[in-house]
């Protein structure tokens, strides 16, 4: 296999991660859109709440991916404003996308919790776009360290790494099983979305541990550094998700 993987239309020629993404976009929307269908908020105020989450995840996805290579900021500035331009990272969207959500439901007066319909929205999205991570290769900058293992992935330079995309893809479909599962159970609004964003931060904070990421405090990576503050926020609700009420 070449990467980075690109599909034909015609004579048009489109990159995977273009055309991953878009369609993780998409289909995502389209999810969050017949969830909110059932949800119990007026749906101004549901709209309000979600374009602040889209506004904050666009902020925190820059300004963490930012973060994650500040190193370029020395040795190549130039390769950090493309980066900052056209890179962005899952951890800090969905922080972002938290922080503006809160925000927006202090603004207009909303004080129950509103996550669980975009959580299978945001499994399904961020596996979607994976797949397109995955196809692009190295130039993704999300693939693994150097692996001896026998599933590791020729990325293009001939040195087989761990392809830890397809890690998290499969992380992400046990995830939802597992959701799936719980939700027939009683619970309470929030849960889920707890939950998922307790399990998919942990996740990362141990799977970005074979990425050749750049590690400024205590040998950890931006990344991961946010991802412990948060865990952090929601220790109180760790014990939870192992309780079955």
């Amino acid at each position: 296999m070449t990467f980075p993987v690109y599909f034909w239309l015609g004579s048009l020629r489109i990159h995977p991660h273009f055309l991953f993404e878009s369609l993780a976009y998409a289909v995502a929307l389209r999810l969050v859109l017949r969830n909110v269908r059932k949800d119990s908020i007026a749906p101004a105020q549901r709209t309000s709440v979600i374009v602040g989450g889209m506004v904050g995840a666009l902020l925190g996805a820059k300004a963490l991916v930012w973060l994650q290579h500040i190193d370029l900021l020395w040795q190549h500035p130039q390769q950090l404003l493309f980066i900052l331009l056209q890179g962005k990272t899952v951890v800090g969207a969905l922080l972002g996308g938290l922080i503006g959500v809160e925000i927006t439901k202090k603004m207009i007066g909303v004080n129950r919790s509103t996550g669980d319909v975009f959580v299978y929205p945001l499994i399904i999205g961020t596996a979607i776009g994976r797949i397109g991570c995955f196809l692009t290769g190295l130039s993704d900058q999300t693939s693994g360290i150097p692996t001896t293992l026998p599933w590791g992935v020729d990325f293009g330079d001939g040195i087989p790494r761990h392809p830890t995309q397809v890690y998290e893809i499969i992380f992400l479909m046990i995830l939802m099983l597992f959701l799936h599962l719980r939700s027939r159970y009683q619970r309470q609004d929030g849960d889920l979305f707890k939950f998922y964003l307790i399990s998919y931060l942990a996740f990362r904070f141990l799977i970005d541990f074979i990425k050749p990421d750049f590690r400024p405090l205590l040998g950890l990576s931006a990344i991961q550094i946010a991802c412990l503050i948060a865990l952090f926020c929601y220790r109180r609700n760790i014990p939870q998700m192992f309780q079955i009420r």
